[in-house]
């Protein structure tokens, strides 16, 4: 059986906030929301360029759980700009933890990463050059030896 499309799906506490800080910073487009009576935000979709992104509050009840921002994270999220370091900034400046500023890395990109104020780590990169996966297992392996 074919996959058509591989999506995202995040947890967050509070996805009206979310959307606002994505949108924000990565400039992000909401497509929909599907909103609960009581106010739990059960589903939303943003564009992120022609990718999408799916939010939902949590839902205890069903096992779904936001991630604990003090606990280290199982997931990264990686997203590929422009200019990592302006978009690193920005995320900061709006309320994003800084966990590793812009570098230059083995693979040909320069990347930083960040936790966003609802837990999930961003790894933020743009391109510096292509490097063929022998040449990136070289690298790999000089660093291993060091």
């Amino acid at each position: 059986m074919p996959t058509h499309e591989l999506y995202a799906y995040i947890c967050v506490p509070d996805v009206a906030a979310a959307i606002d800080f994505y949108s924000r910073v990565f400039g992000a487009r909401e497509l929909f929301r599907l909103t609960e009576p009581g106010g739990r935000i059960g589903h939303a979709e943003l564009d992120f360029d022609g990718t999408t992104l799916m939010l939902a509050e949590e839902y205890p009840e069903h096992g779904i759980a936001a991630p604990d921002p003090e606990a280290p994270s199982s997931v990264t999220l990686h997203i590929h700009v422009d200019d990592a370091d302006a978009l690193v900034d920005r995320a900061v400046a709006a309320g994003a933890t800084l966990v590793r500023p812009p570098q230059d890395a083995f693979y040909g990109e320069r990347s930083g990463v960040v936790r966003d104020p609802f837990g999930h780590r961003w790894l933020i990169g743009h391109s510096i050059e292509e490097v063929d996966p022998d040449e990136m297992q070289r690298r790999y392996d000089a660093i291993g030896a060091a």
